[in-house]
Parts: structure tokens; C-alpha cells; sequence
């Protein structure tokens, strides 16, 4: 079991119910980060007291080291501050819970130390699974899933004795809010439209992406890393009471499901004990209260982003890294009304298509396929 963590993204959703968590199970805190969100930073360093706090906007750290002067805390800035907190001697596991691609950087020198990497950042492993898995294979550094729905699979194989046993991944997806819509509906929708998920509370990027289906498509490309499986091997289901996170289907016709409230202190708290259980004072999972739970195929039609994501998958290289540094661009955009909801996946295409995928590809090419498609979304919209 986790003793002490160092959280990456300490007052995002994420990261607030990480500490949950830790406070429910003693479990250290030793560096907290964030971005620019002081006022929420200094409650939990006054209530967890970590050895490190790090803001990645300079100003913003030191504002804050005024602010906590009365602590004798050190507080840095940058990727240079991340990467310190993710290395930290005292700390045993790194919750890695920041959104987009900056996240990359720090896991891999968390990887570097042996340590535990409670992975909440899907862009890591769909930009760079290969040189992440491949450094965690090199330095013994375990990577577990905090996102429900790869959790569930990582669950669901844990009596698995040979991957040649595993016929399928089944991810489930909730649909997002404008399931069962037409594309032109789609396409005019809001940003408070995109905002209102059905059945999770999250920040605004993901919440978008789960709109766009694009956040299953990222989850797509991460399983596919994450537990080295082919892309045919993985299919996609909507689920729209989020009861059942995942499932996995055996070559002799079983199908193993993880099921569980959609609430993500349970894949954290997994990921902070495995491979022990720790009791949960949440409430159970009530099956004579549960709606009936429905399935059907996703729409790529309506929802290309998930479309685009699935072929991502199958040609690899820095496609993936063009495909994910392209959407967070274009959600940005989004998000501060810049452009429609139709545009995003409209702007992801045009990114794909414009820029030339490298294989075999080094963290240079990775970061570059990045730049590259961001630049390409701003001059293009």
C-alpha cells in the first residue's frame, strides 16, 4: 500500500478527491502542484503540510510563497518544479492527476525513480505509451490506472492467467450529454450545453471531451498501451448509467464486469492500495435501486472525434500525439467561445491530415508532433 504520494494536479478533480482519500487513509502528502489556483492550494498545504508545493505559473508561485511564508515550505514554478515533486525521495507513489501533455514530462521522471505512478493523465500513455511503458519496463516502476473505466479493466484482469486468454477490451462510455442527438443538433451546441455531463463532476476539459466522445477515443489509445493490447481487440459501448466502468471478454465467452457508483475515489483508492482493498465509507453500489442498464453502439457519424481517435490508434507513430495536442487546442478555443462545438473534431482532422506521422518516435519528435498540431489549429480557426 501506498505510504506517501507526491499529487501532480493537486486542485483539479481529480486531485481534490485524491486527498480525500489520503486524509480517509492516512496516506502522506508530501508535494502538492497546480497551476494557478492559490487560494484552494494554501487550504490544502496548511491542512496536509507537504515537504514541496509547486505552482507551474511563476507569478502565481510567488504569490504564494508570501502567502505561506509563516511555513517554511519551498515552493518552485514550471516543469522544472513538477519534475521535482514527481522525484521526490520521501515520496512512494506519484498521482499524476494534471490534464494535457504536461503531465508527460514528470511521469517519466517518476518512472526513472522505480516509483508507483497512479496514472490520471490519459494524455501520457496516448502521446508516448510506448516510451513510457517502455521506461516502466526498463526501471520496474508499476503504472496503474485511475481513470474508472481502465481501473475496471485492470481489475477484471487480475485473475487473468495469460493475456492469450483476453479475446476483447470492452470500454464503456457514457454517452456524454447529447447522445441519442442529430449531427447538426450537435454541431450548434453551447458551451454550457457541453458542460452539463450526465453522470460525473469533472473539470471543464474533460468534460468537453466527454461531449465530443474524444475523451473515450483518448481512452481507446491508452488501454490499447496500457494493457498491450491490438486495436482490433477493443470496442467501445455506451453505458449511459455509468454503473458498469468496463468489462473484459474471455476466449471462452466470459465477460467480467467491474461495477461500482460513478464516483472516481474508488478507482483512486484502488490505485492507492492495490493490491489490498482498504474499506470505503462511501455508500455501496444499491442494486435494487439501479435503473435499468442499457447498452448501445456509439454514433462516429454524429461523434467523429471518436472515429479519429480509433484510427489513431491503428496507424500510430505521432499521430496520436497530432490527435490529442490538436484537441486540446481546439477545447481551449472552444471553451473561450472562439470557435463552435462542430469545429473541434472539424480542426483535429484538418491537424491530422496536414502534419507527417513519425514512427519509431523519440520524446523530441513527440513534443514536436505536438507543436505542430497546435500551431495548426490556432492559424487554422
Amino acid at each position: 500500500m501506498t505510504r506517501a504520494i507526491s499529487l501532480l494536479g493537486s486542485t483539479g478533480s481529480i486531485g481534490r478527491q485524491t486527498l480525500d482519500v489520503c486524509a480517509e487513509l492516512g496516506i502522506r502528502v508530501e508535494a502538492l502542484t497546480a497551476n494557478s489556483n492559490i487560494e484552494l492550494l494554501e487550504q490544502q498545504t496548511r491542512q496536509f503540510m507537504p515537504r514541496l508545493v509547486v505552482l507551474y505559473e511563476e507569478t502565481a508561485a510567488q504569490r504564494f510563497q508570501e502567502r505561506i511564508s509563516d511555513l517554511n515550505i519551498p515552493v518552485l514554478h514550471g516543469i522544472d518544479g513538477l519534475i521535482a515533486a514527481a522525484s521526490m525521495e520521501e515520496s512512494d507513489t506519484v498521482v499524476t492527476a494534471v490534464v494535457g501533455m504536461i503531465g508527460l514530462r514528470p511521469t517519466l521522471a517518476a518512472i526513472e525513480k522505480g516509483k508507483r505512478i497512479a496514472l490520471a493523465n490519459k494524455e501520457t500513455l496516448v502521446c508516448a505509451g510506448e516510451l513510457v511503458m517502455g521506461s516502466a519496463r526498463q526501471y520496474g516502476a508499476e503504472i496503474i490506472p485511475v481513470d474508472s473505466e481502465h481501473s475496471a479493466i485492470f481489475q477484471c484482469l487480475q485473475g487473468c492467467n495469460s493475456s492469450d486468454e483476453v479475446k476483447r477490451l470492452i470500454l464503456t462510455c457514457s454517452g456524454g450529454p447529447f447522445f441519442g442527438l442529430k449531427k447538426d443538433e450537435v454541431d450548434k451546441k453551447t458551451k454550457a450545453d457541453a458542460l452539463r455531463h450526465p453522470n460525473w463532476k469533472m473539470g471543464e476539459k474533460i468534460t468537453i471531451d466527454c461531449a465530443t466522445l474524444m475523451n473515450k477515443g483518448l481512452e481507446f489509445i491508452e488501454a490499447m498501451r496500457l494493457f498491450d493490447v491490438p486495436a482490433d481487440q477493443i470496442s467501445v459501448v455506451i453505458h449511459r448509467q455509468s454503473i458498469i466502468h468496463s468489462m473484459v471478454e474471455y476466449r471462452d465467452g466470459s465477460v467480467i464486469a467491474q461495477m461500482g457508483t460513478p464516483d472516481m475515489r474508488l478507482p483512486i483508492r484502488y490505485a492507492l492500495t492495490y493490491p489490498a482493498r482498504a474499506h470505503s465509507p462511501l455508500p455501496p453500489l444499491d442494486l435494487l435501486s439501479c435503473p435499468p442498464l442499457t447498452f448501445h453502439e456509439p454514433d462516429t457519424t454524429v461523434f467523429p472525434a471518436l472515429r479519429l481517435a480509433m484510427e489513431c490508434a491503428r496507424i500510430g507513430g505521432t499521430s496520436c500525439a497530432v490527435l490529442n495536442g490538436a484537441n486540446e487546442e481546439a477545447v481551449g478555443l472552444f471553451l473561450r467561445n472562439e470557435i463552435e462545438f462542430g469545429q473541434i473534431p472539424e480542426l483535429v482532422s484538418g491537424a491530422l491530415d496536414a502534419i507527417e506521422v513519425k514512427y519509431n518516435a523519440q520524446l523530441s519528435d513527440i513534443l514536436e508532433a505536438d507543436r505542430c498540431a497546435r500551431l495548426y489549429v490556432r492559424e487554422a480557426h
